[in-house]
Order: structure tokens, then C-alpha cells, then sequence
């Protein structure tokens, strides 16, 4: 019997496929390995449903989008969560997570924690001015948590920053059950240990969130690299200056005739996002296709 589902949570070769009536244990068919196809958790998969021997994924959906590690599929939003201290929030950080998604056509939000410690409202205008949805929250005070809610309503999606940021708290407070499951595995595991081997779902406000221990900043930075001349697309407010520069060579670092450092000058385009879009393309500028 075949039936369609949802990868759910993947471990040591199994996957956990929910589909409309259960859950079921599957293993991957060999025509995969074969291939050279890995199941991730998101996928939407067809299985087969076996009495006599493993259930079986048949066939994988073509993916929206993903990230390659974590490995995760089909991701609506990437939930950026920074501090207003404690630690203190890098631009850098929050740009080159905003930038990835954009690039994996993920809607990057971003969280601006613990506003009980300190005041957001620069960073907020930032990036409302970059034209992403952000908003401020404290786990402390419960500020903008219904907000949040809101935004997972129906949508799968991944919270990612730096340890220490407050995303376990936040989480608590959505739902105590996401949690409990973080702690536990950081009390077996240890801090980052092994945690990127495996990704996992929660039904959560009627989405999903994916479990977050593996989904560290640094992890995704490592091994999400942006091509050089599709950077300027990742930064959303650069859209309209895109192709008016004065040579068609323009990177926007420090060329004369570019209307992007023009929109900087005159206060259209935040100067911390340009000294961001400037250090990432200086780390990509001399890679070369084939080395990707």
C-alpha cells in the first residue's frame, strides 16, 4: 500500500514519515544511496507500507528549497534570533543568515530578544528599512510572543543565532514542549555535540518548527557559501538599483557610478547592511565556481 507524508525525523538510516492517519518507520530504498540521494526531514515523500518486511520511501518530491546542514527541505521561514545584549548582537551575523535565506528563497524573520535588558528600536528600523518583518521579544516579559505565534501559524520554520541568544526560552514560551526537548538532548549530548545528525520536526501552532539544537549560526554560515555575483540579489532594499550603476561590472564595493553606495549616502540603504554585503564579498570575491 502506498501513501503520501511528511519526513518528520530522520536517525541512524531511519525516517519517520507522518502521513494523514500515523506515523510510520521507513527506510530509504536503495536506489537512493544508488543515486546518491539523501531523505531529509521536510521532504515530502511517497512510501510504501509494508506487512512482511520495512516500510519503504519510493520516491521524494521536489524540494522547494533547503539547507545542507542541518539538512532540511521545504522551509517557509527562517526565524533569526539575536540579543539586544548578552550576548551582543552582530549585524554581520544577522546579514549573512538574512542573505542565505533569501538565497535558498527562505523568508528570513527576525527576533530581537531580550528587550527586558535593552533597547532595539535601531536594529528594528534596520531592518524594517531593509524590508524584512522584525520585531522585538522577551521571554522575560512575554513581549511579542503572541506575535510570534502568529507568524508560525500554518508554516514551517527554523529558528537559528548564536548560543546564548535566548531561542530556547522563546520557544518555551510557544510551547513548553520544544523545550523540554532542547534541554534534554543538550544535557545528553553536550553543547553542539552530534546535534547536526539529526533534525526534527514539532507540530507547533498548526505548522511545524524544526528542532533546533543543530541549527547554530555557524553551522549554516559554514556550509551555505553565496556566489559572488548572486550576493547583491540577497539583499532585498538593493533590488531597485540593481542594473542602474554606471558600469555593468559594478560589484557595489567601491566602483565609481554605483547607485548603491549612492542609496547608502543618502540614507536609503543602512550603512551597517552595505559594511556587511562589502565583507561578504570580499570572503566570496576570488572563489571559483568549480570549488563549490
Amino acid at each position: 500500500m502506498q501513501q503520501s507524508g511528511l519526513i518528520i525525523k530522520g536517525i541512524g538510516g531511519f525516517y519517520y514519515v507522518e502521513t494523514a492517519s500515523k506515523v510510520y518507520e521507513c527506510k530509504a530504498r536503495g536506489v537512493f544511496r544508488k543515486d546518491k540521494i539523501t531523505p531529509f526531514v521536510g521532504d515530502l515523500v511517497k512510501i510504501s507500507i509494508n506487512t512482511d518486511a520495512e516500510n519503504t520511501i519510493d520516491e521524494i518530491e521536489p524540494r522547494r528549497n533547503y539547507l545542507k546542514r542541518p539538512p532540511i527541505a521545504n522551509l517557509d521561514q527562517l526565524i533569526i534570533v539575536a540579543s539586544s545584549c548578552e550576548p551582543n548582537p552582530s549585524t554581520l551575523i544577522i546579514d549573512k543568515l538574512t542573505a542565505i535565506a533569501c538565497n535558498r528563497d527562505i523568508e528570513p524573520i527576525i527576533v530581537l530578544n531580550k528587550t527586558d535588558l535593552q533597547n532595539v528600536d535601531e536594529l528594528i528600523n534596520i531592518y524594517k528599512k531593509a524590508g524584512f518583518k522584525t520585531f522585538a521579544a522577551s521571554g522575560k516579559t512575554g513581549e511579542g510572543i503572541e506575535e510570534l505565534k502568529e507568524v508560525l501559524c500554518g508554516k514551517t520554520s527554523a529558528f537559528t543565532g548564536n548560543s546564548g541568544v535566548g531561542k530556547s526560552t522563546l520557544l518555551n514560551c510557544i510551547d513548553d514542549r520544544l523545550g523540554l526537548s532542547t534541554g534534554e538532548i543538550s544535557e545528553k549530548l553536550g553543547r553542539g555535540r552530534h546535534t547536526t545528525r539529526q533534525s526534527q520536526l514539532f507540530k507547533v501552532q498548526g505548522g511545524y518548527v524544526a528542532d533546533t539544537p543543530g541549527f547554530s549560526s555557524l553551522e549554516i554560515e559554514r556550509n551555505e557559501i553565496i556566489k559572488k555575483d548572486d550576493l547583491q540579489y540577497c539583499f532585498p532594499e538593493f533590488a531597485q538599483h540593481i542594473g542602474t550603476c554606471k558600469f555593468t561590472s559594478c560589484a557595489h564595493v567601491n566602483d565609481k557610478g554605483c547607485k548603491i553606495i549612492e542609496a547608502v549616502k543618502n540614507g536609503e540603504i543602512s550603512q551597517s547592511r552595505h559594511n556587511s554585503y562589502i565583507a561578504m564579498y570580499e570572503e566570496v570575491k576570488n572563489i571559483k565556481d568549480w570549488e563549490l
